[in-house]
């Protein structure tokens, strides 16, 4: 069974078959093996899934794609991998629904991790916003900046981010998790990205930069949020 982000990568194309092409949840199930188009995937939604998949996971699906199961094609999605991919996670000892108004309150990023100097919302559509990072300096005095765009799902508690403004990624895509655990709320971070051939480093140095990063960024967001619960949710 291909995995990825801690469960099934078939559930993820399921998920964009019933919310974007159509197709029946119910039929599905019953028939796992199916290919799409005795599934009733008809040509329009097999351009839609591709177009979806091309944008999420840079993968392109053949033209023949209806004769391919859900199974094949999340196969066909994990055999052509993300260049570029992290996966971390820390538990928060603390309730979903605080980590997630938390996390998901962007205007106030710089008071929750310890990288961003100015947080600069542009717009807001829904449960969409589209906003400027700047970063503190760096050891040569750089601010970097740049524009992403994050979109929260309440009701699967997940958001999809990606940058606008890539810079030296020809792409950057995050997904982020919350999952309940006994012990309080765990917070997952995905981010799949490839790096341009002219930035100074390449997918695997700046994989190892994420992580590293990360863990640090994730750490202080624990602490920080466990303090507000510890406190009766005033900072």
């Amino acid at each position: 069974m291909t995995v990825t982000h801690g469960r099934p990568l078939t559930s993820e194309i399921t998920e964009i078959l019933v919310t974007r092409c159509g197709l029946d949840a119910d039929a599905a199930a019953r028939a796992p093996a199916a290919s799409l188009e005795e599934l009733g995937m008809d040509s329009l939604a097999l351009l839609e899934l591709s177009a979806v998949v091309a944008d999420r996971w840079r993968v392109r699906i053949p033209e023949q794609a209806g004769q391919l199961s859900i199974a094949g094609v999340a196969d066909l999605v994990a055999d052509a991998g993300p260049a570029g991919h992290t996966e971390n996670s820390i538990l928060v000892a603390a309730p979903l629904s605080l980590v997630w108004e938390i996390t998901n309150d962007v205007a106030r990023w710089t008071d929750l991790f310890t990288e961003y100097a100015v947080v600069e919302i542009l717009h807001r559509e829904g449960d969409t916003v589209r906003f400027r990072l700047t970063m503190h300096p760096d050891e040569n005095g750089i601010a970097w900046s740049w524009v992403s765009e994050r979109t929260a799902d309440p009701a699967t508690w997940q958001v999809r981010a990606r940058r606008v403004e890539t810079g030296p990624f020809e792409y950057m895509r995050i997904h982020w998790y919350y999952d309940t655990e006994p012990e309080g709320t765990r917070m997952t971070w995905v981010q799949d990205f490839a790096m341009k051939p002219t930035a100074p480093v390449d997918d695997v140095a700046m994989t190892e930069r994420i992580n590293t990063n990360s863990r640090v960024q994730l750490a202080v967001i624990k602490e920080r949020i466990e303090r507000v619960y510890a406190g009766g949710g005033d900072e």
